[in-house]
């Protein structure tokens, strides 16, 4: 089953939710909670068209999110002067499953 990791590399503003570093971690339909560092509806609201796409392997240049294997994607909070918060851009990245890909070499 193919896992994607959305990692915080960059907040501009403040964010009360997320750190850098930070991860949610998504396998099959499931967030894996007990290796998500933390989790925001805004910020999953912005990526969450993507996820599936992503996972069924589209190219983040096909989706205009990248021009490598990772993906780019910032949260829908505009922060200052906007609001109080802040925005946070997450760098997405589809970890294959070795024993899917071993059986797919065949």
């Amino acid at each position: 089953m193919e896992r994607l990791e959305a990692r915080v590399v960059e907040i501009r503003g403040r964010c009360p939710v997320f750190k850098l570093g930070d991860r949610i971690v998504v396998e099959g339909p499931r967030i894996k909670l007990e290796e998500t560092d933390a989790i925001c509806t805004h910020a999953f609201a912005s990526l969450l068209p993507y996820i599936v796409a992503l996972r069924k392997g589209i190219k983040p240049s096909e989706l205009g999110l990248g021009k490598g294997e990772k993906a780019y994607v910032q949260c829908l909070d505009p922060g200052p002067p906007y609001t109080d918060g802040g925005t946070v851009i997450f760098e997405i990245t589809v970890v294959r499953d070795e024993a899917e890909e071993s059986l797919e070499g065949r």
